[in-house]
């Protein structure tokens, strides 16, 4: 059997469908084998970045392996981005570089280049992925391929790399006599000992008076979702969602206290800012939720972080942040030790706390009251709020970088079977359309919304040929603001909105998107009124295959609320006052007041 043609019927018998891949003369015989194998089809990208990119979305929505397979040299290394996306955000992905024959391999590190499109690849992708290796030796195939899966899949998952060269891929194997790697057996370390923190959990818990849960992206990488429902249902305790963990529960789900963090909604950072206890699970409170200076952070609360990645704890202690409990464990291995505990307090204990919350999820709307009557662009937050009620309760959702990855998450809400992501800590321009691809191709007949900047559809424009080429029901929704509208509120912030390569007038370049959109034989809209927008966003979501709409966005739109560096969460923005401080203040005071009354011990 070919070594090519193992690694194809390996790659077969994890369940995977779909390979995204783009041929080059170091990686045929890998490509030839996935062609001929007859449970696996091929897509061709326009580019590697796009391959891999699509090979993470893939992974995010079959809860399985994504792969990608690209050639030696520049093939290898135009995948690094997409593969950066996949390891910040711990997405199991396989990635399959040719390489060239072992004779033309360098042995001498200060050889530049030996054979044609040598390059170390593994060097290069060590620190970006949780395995990469030279496949040199033809009889350890099997032993890597099941080492990187087990490594892909285990612990705090990511992507690996396996780097082949030509020669080794047409080798003539037998699959009996290859050696096998042997997985090791669970660890069993941890910073609170299995036995200790169950008790210390309750007892927090239940000597809290506003206690919240801050979900993230971990709960879905560990298939946990359910688990944290009943948990959050169980306990009584209203969840604040990451922009990860944003489509866990949907937007109007009783337990729900709605966003948090940098961009977040007023209502969810007041909420946070004011509890006395905060649970995080499958969240790395990143400073994107924490805000830049973490030691303002929840500065009342005890703190309980549950996190897989030991890592991940001691990141806090220089930032100045006490985490009262950490326990480092697997998300699923956290509510089955929960399941036993007594967490119950009395159900009146928090009613005035939960009756806060919502006062101030009424109190701060995102979108604004009102249509303009502006006929050449529109409010992105009205749109995303329109989009958002005309979505399906099984429509994925991709947003990108920027602008509207903001925009999109703060007036969004989602409904229940959405799926809602980006490339949440990459977070590159280009990032949406082709993981679109890989969503689609992996959710079967569900339909994909692709929302995606100006600046970003230009880093990838020519992906819209794969939609066509596979007539893929993905409608992609350009933000056409003429320009990368969060660079310049980051220098309006810091340069006295100097303005410099970030619109037309200043260097950049942007074709008629409609007409681009034509001729790769798409149907087009053109979004620029708020009068014809909700016809026009049904018009496209009734729309058959691939459609690409023309969002008119206010050239001088800017994210609202957005924290300025140096502040807390709670700090104001600039369109709120002193009128709408006193009144969250003078709520918070008569909730204090009750829980004095009824002889609750707080820590404020």
């Amino acid at each position: 059997m070919k070594l090519s043609d193992y690694v194809a019927d390996f790659i077969a018998r994890q369940g995977v469908r779909h390979v995204f891949l783009i041929s080059g003369g170091a990686a045929i015989h890998l490509v030839d084998s996935v062609a001929r194998h007859p449970s696996l089809r091929y897509i061709c990208p326009q580019h590697e970045q796009a391959a891999a990119m699509a090979a993470d979305a893939y992974s995010r929505i079959t809860g399985n392996l994504g792969v990608a397979i690209t050639t030696s040299g520049p093939g290898a290394t135009n995948l690094l981005t997409g593969v950066c996306c996949a390891y910040f955000d711990s997405i199991p992905s396989l990635f399959l570089t040719g390489q060239v024959a072992r004779f033309r391999l360098k042995k001498n590190g200060c050889l530049r280049q030996k054979g044609f499109q040598e390059t170390d690849v593994v060097s290069i992708f060590k620190p970006v992925t949780k395995y990469a290796v030279l496949v040199e030796d033809p009889a350890l195939i099997r032993y890597e391929l099941e080492k990187a899966l087990w490594l892909a899949r285990s612990g705090r998952p990511g992507p690996v790399l396996l780097d082949i060269p030509d020669d080794v891929q047409r080798v003539d194997v037998d699959p009996e006599k290859l050696e096998r790697f042997e997985a090791p057996g669970p660890s069993t370390q941890g910073l609170t000992p299995l036995f200790d923190w169950p008790e210390k959990l309750c007892a927090l818990v239940k000597q809290s008076r506003r206690p919240v849960l801050i979900y993230g992206a971990g709960i879905r990488l560990a298939k946990a979702e359910r688990e944290a429902i009943d948990f959050a249902n169980r306990l009584g305790i209203p969840v604040l969602l990451t922009w990860g963990g944003a489509d866990l529960i949907p937007y109007d789900h009783p337990i729900s206290a709605g966003g948090l963090g940098v961009c977040g909604p007023r209502a969810g950072n007041f909420t946070v800012q004011r509890a006395d206890l905060i649970l995080a699970v499958g969240t790395r409170l990143s400073q994107m939720i924490t805000g830049g200076r973490q030691e303002l952070f929840a500065p009342d609360a005890r703190k309980a972080v549950v996190d897989i990645d030991a890592e991940e704890f001691a990141k806090f202690a220089p930032c100045g942040v006490k985490v009262d409990l950490p326990i480092q464990s697997g998300i699923r291995e956290f509510f089955q030790n929960c399941s036993s505990v007594d967490f119950s307090v009395r159900a009146s204990e928090r009613d005035h706390w939960l009756d806060f919350i919502r006062l101030l999820r009424r109190r701060f709307p995102i979108a604004p009251d009102g249509l303009s009557e502006k006929t050449d662009s529109v409010d992105a937050y009205l749109f995303v709020e329109e989009l958002s009620k005309q979505s399906g309760e099984n429509d994925i959702v991709i947003t990108d970088a920027g602008g509207n990855l903001s925009w999109t998450m703060q007036a969004w809400r989602v409904k229940p079977g959405q799926r809602l992501f980006s490339a949440w800590n990459h977070s590159p321009m280009g990032y949406s359309l082709p993981a679109s691809i890989g969503a689609a191709l992996a959710a079967g007949h569900r339909r994909v919304l692709c929302i995606i900047g100006d600046g970003g559809i230009m880093m990838c424009l020519a992906e819209l040929a794969t939609l066509v080429r596979h007539h893929l029901p993905v409608t992609v929704f350009i933000f056409n603001n003429h320009g990368h509208g969060i660079q310049k509120q980051t220098l309006d912030t810091w340069l006295d909105s100097r303005y410099e390569g970030v619109d037309e007038p200043t260097g950049l370049a942007f074709p008629d998107f409609l007409k681009s959109g034509q001729a790769f034989g798409m149907k087009t809209v053109n979004i620029c009124d708020h009068a014809k927008m909700s016809r026009q966003i049904r018009e496209a979501l009734q729309s058959q295959g691939p459609v690409l709409c023309n969002v008119e966005i206010f050239p001088n739109q800017r994210i609202v609320p957005m924290l300025k560096f140096g502040g807390s969460l709670e700090d104001l923005d600039p369109k709120l006052g002193s009128e709408e401080l006193k009144e969250i203040e003078k709520a918070f005071s008569t909730l204090v007041e009750k829980e004095r009354l009824k002889g609750s011990k707080t820590l404020c």
